[in-house]
């Protein structure tokens, strides 16, 4: 074989060997982390995600130096078992070691988070939930509902949520709107608009069955749920909502003022359990206050709490009554009547029996 033959056979072998050297080269530097410092990222992996979607999540992300590096890893290793839901990565994680973690699947002790949020409860205590349980503040949640552009995206995504919501006299725009169950969120460090957003579409996911027949009520899902919210605050027992339900209608339609307490303790933004209400609260002049002046046939300018299914039902399928009176005892039992000397009655008997809600 003449030299110059072996030669070029020689530097052909040795390109080679650079070359596969370097590749190996190459491939062990992308595998390394992002990043020698500690920097978390959380992350979403969604259900039914390939491996290459997941892959260009963590790119995406800067968790890994490489996608085509990590493909290479994950063909190699035969992987195909990385689980969807919410991951707190961290850029000093190698590709090996971010692969291992989606593989085992989140920690749902550790990086998510449950918050429950119960039926008649107010904006001011899920402020104080999120506060709690969350990274947000109190003021993050009131900021976020005083955010114009965000009440206005809101309003063009869901069909539900009208100009409504908008009306100056109202204390918080979304009350009433989110939808109460037990919530698993991503992490602490969750948004404000993240929460309600997953709320809203709950709510929505609740209205959707009812949609044609609220529609052809000609009752708006605004009315729709300030009434609901009435009767979530005032019959503790769900059976008593649809009576509740049929009294606010019955008395809107003869012109009569609604006269329920709860929405004064709303308007003056003072739990039920904490006192009995003043005389003067009770006259006090304001669009959520039905004792008020200037109320009869009128509903509150807003919903007063979170509401459920089974009171957004009794809401839309009120029971058909004469009913126009309606008290509760201090035990929450309701005592329905069709008259004023009906319903003085039934007072009369809770004062006598020690059941009556005195004012200071």
């Amino acid at each position: 074989m003449k030299k110059p033959v072996i030669i070029g056979i020689i530097v052909v072998i040795a390109v080679i060997i650079i070359g596969i050297i370097s590749t190996i080269v190459w491939y062990a530097v992308m595998m390394m982390p992002v990043s020698s410092g500690s920097q978390e990222v959380e992350v979403d992996i969604p259900e039914g995600s390939l491996a290459t979607e997941i892959g260009q999540i963590l790119q995406k992300n800067d968790l890994i130096k490489s996608e085509f590096a990590y493909k290479i890893y994950v063909s190699l290793n035969n992987v195909n078992d990385m689980k969807a839901g919410y991951y707190t990565l961290n850029k000093n994680m190698a590709i090996s070691d971010i692969v291992n973690i989606l593989v085992e699947g989140p920690d749902k002790t550790q990086n998510t988070l449950n918050m429950t949020f119960l039926e008649g409860k107010n904006m001011r205590w899920i402020a104080k939930q999120i506060d709690e349980k969350t990274a947000n503040t109190e003021q993050d949640v009131y900021s976020t509902l005083e955010d114009e552009s965000y009440i206005n995206w809101l309003i063009d995504k869901y069909w539900f949520i009208t100009e409504d919501i908008k009306n100056k006299e109202i204390y918080y725009p979304l009350e009433g709107y989110l939808f109460p169950d037990t919530y698993n969120l991503k992490s602490k460090n969750v948004s404000v608009q993240d929460i309600f957003n997953i709320m809203l579409d709950e709510m929505e996911d609740n209205l959707n069955p009812y949609k044609s027949e609220i529609q052809n009520s000609g009752l708006s899902v605004h009315k729709l749920l300030t009434v609901a919210s009435i009767a979530e605050m005032e019959a503790s027992n769900v059976d008593d909502r649809s009576g509740v339900a049929s009294v606010i209608y019955n008395r809107i339609k003869y012109n009569m003022a609604i006269g329920s307490d709860v929405t004064t303790y709303y308007a003056i933004k003072v739990d039920m359990s904490e006192r009995d209400l003043k005389q003067s609260e009770l006259n006090l002049a304001n669009g959520y206050n039905t004792r008020g002046p200037n109320m009869n046939g009128k509903l509150p300018v807003g919903p007063i709490c979170l509401v459920g299914k089974s009171t957004i039902e009794a809401a839309l399928h009120p029971d058909k009554s004469e009913y126009l009176y309606f008290v509760a005892d201090k035990n929450g039992k309701m005592y329905f009547a069709k008259s004023n000397q009906e319903h003085n009655n039934n007072v009369s008997m809770l004062k006598k029996n020690g059941l009556w809600l005195t004012y200071e």
